[in-house]
């Protein structure tokens, strides 16, 4: 009975007080070296009250974003833009984690694509 439980528990889905509007990687188009590339995440408020990003981390000094300070009403989107400088050619797979204020635990984003040489 125990293990029927563990498992059943390890199946359910994750608490998460948002609704991401497209899947957590996305593939941009290639772009060109000393362009930044910048994509904009969408997410759906799903608890009851507004909610807040509490913050957003980036995976290296090369990646940027900017978040809305601004609480976000229940059942409305919110926005996160990340903004890779793309001053290396080749290819590229960049992270950001967002937290949610009162929520435990963040979400991992991935931007990835192909820089090329100006060159």
């Amino acid at each position: 009975m125990i293990y029927l439980i563990l498992t059943l528990s390890l199946l359910a889905p994750p608490d998460s007080p948002v609704e991401w509007l497209q899947p957590a990687t996305v593939t941009l188009e290639d772009t060109f070296q000393d362009e930044a590339v910048t994509y904009r995440f969408e997410f759906r408020n799903l608890t009851d009250e507004p909610l807040l990003v509490d913050n957003v981390r980036v995976g290296c000094g090369c990646t940027a974003s900017k978040f809305s300070e601004t609480p976000v009403a229940p059942g409305e989107t919110g926005t996160i833009e990340v903004t890779y400088d793309a001053a290396s050619p080749g290819y590229y797979r960049k992270y950001v984690k967002v937290f949610f204020a009162g929520h435990r635990g963040g979400h991992k984003l991935w931007m990835e694509g192909f820089v090329e040489s100006t060159e």
